[in-house]
């Protein structure tokens, strides 16, 4: 499917739906319980192109595919996507049972048809994933259990939301042969640095629990806004997560116990340069301990002090969580194609397509997980980002990572 011809204005010679009923031949019923999303061949339509710095992937169609829960018995089509997948609007999943994109039985339907026993739902989305950089993704060390990495900042662990293709997992079994490979531990998009890719389920976890028992040593370098302390600092205050959605964390005194060791390595004038050493493994733990203690990673989207919530985070939860969902900065593209913003169209989706591409600095979040460490074996990333140079200094005017 080429570009040109998913992105053109004629309507004369392109015909969306003949592409997606011949996707659908390629299609068949699967096994009971079978979910799309688990498929073993499932880089077929990973079409990489690079452009701009960054690594694109080419818009192909994906099934998300389930049989009807319990639960779902007796509710209509339409009453069981609003409920259960709330990430569209009404208007999209109406659009999407017209077009033909949601099916029951592998059959047309209707929003208004009732689910019953063991039916068969499959929802097909044309995707269009957000470009990642096109810095390759480093191979540190390789044994026959496993490989160590550098990721680059910007792309995705493992397959999850707008990212299926553009993630570690997938661009490392395309471009080295592997049907499957497990992650022992987890960075988040924007951070960058040491992962531990294993070959089989079992290395992997044997890895994550030596992870969960406190077993492997972490060490990150972050870079943050002010003059942080020269005395080593020791924060154990516990996390709370206040919004799944958003994945947005704080302290709060019935979180989760959590502790990080804090070490100034250098100061430029404007921001520090700082080591980190999280003791334990809770999310955003290292961002969410440096913005307690008045020092936020400075480019950081959710907890920096330039973002539009900053006076509001640890006080006013839920009015921050809606701003977060308002000024999403995540939402590469419009989900309901029946919002009008006078983008060009997919004509195969009808869904606006972006006309500009994310700058460098949106990329990446001033955040390196630098060492790894455990009995017997350590590891670390041979080259450190730009902005953890002793001498950097191009942070007088900062542009927020995008999140």
């Amino acid at each position: 499917m080429l570009r040109s011809l998913l992105f053109q204005k004629s309507h004369s010679i392109f015909k969306p739906a003949l592409v997606f009923q011949r996707w659908l031949q390629l299609d068949s019923k699967p096994k009971k319980g079978y979910t799309n999303i688990r498929k073993g061949n499932d880089l077929t339509t990973a079409n990489y192109y690079f452009e701009n710095g960054l690594r694109k992937v080419e818009p192909y169609f994906f099934s998300f595919e389930f049989y009807a829960k319990v639960r779902m018995y007796g509710s209509t089509v339409l009453d069981i996507f609003l409920r259960e997948y709330r990430g569209r609007t009404e208007r999209y999943y109406r659009h999407a049972i017209e077009k033909g994109f949601i099916t029951v039985n592998q059959q047309p339907t209707t929003a208004d048809t009732i689910i019953q026993h063991n039916d068969f739902i499959s929802h097909a989305v044309h995707r269009h994933e957000p470009p990642v950089t096109d810095t390759p993704i480093e191979i540190i060390h390789e044994d026959d259990k496993l490989f160590v990495i550098n990721k680059p900042a910007s792309i995705q662990v493992h397959p999850s939301g707008r990212y299926r293709h553009n993630t570690v997992l997938h661009i490392m079994r395309t471009e080295l042969n592997y049907n499957v490979l497990f992650p022992s531990n987890r960075l988040d998009r924007i951070t960058s640095g040491l992962m531990l890719i294993s070959k089989d389920a079992i290395e992997a976890n044997r890895i994550g629990a030596e992870m969960r028992n406190g077993e492997i040593q972490k060490e990150y370098i972050c870079r943050v806004t002010g003059e942080f302390p020269t005395e080593p600092i020791v924060c154990s205050e516990p996390i709370k997560q206040l919004a799944y959605i958003v994945n947005l964390n704080y302290v709060d005194a019935a979180g989760k116990s959590c502790t990080t060791l804090f070490e100034r390595i250098a100061f430029n004038g404007r921001t520090s340069l700082v080591r980190c050493k999280p003791l334990t493994g809770r999310t955003h733990q290292i961002r969410v301990h440096l913005r307690y203690l008045g020092y936020p990673i400075a480019n950081d989207p959710i907890y920096g002090y330039s973002t539009a919530w900053s006076d509001q985070l640890g006080e006013q939860h839920q009015q921050v969580v809606q701003k977060m969902i308002d000024t999403a900065p995540y939402d590469y593209m419009d989900d309901d194609p029946l919002n009008y913003n006078g983008l060009p169209r997919c004509q195969v989706c009808n869904v606006p397509v972006p006309q500009s591409d994310p700058i460098p600095a949106q990329l990446s979040l001033w955040l390196h997980a630098y060492k790894y460490s455990g009995k017997n074996w350590s590891f670390q990333t041979p080259t450190l980002p730009l902005w953890a140079n002793d001498s950097f200094k191009q942070d007088d005017v900062i542009i927020p990572a995008s999140f």
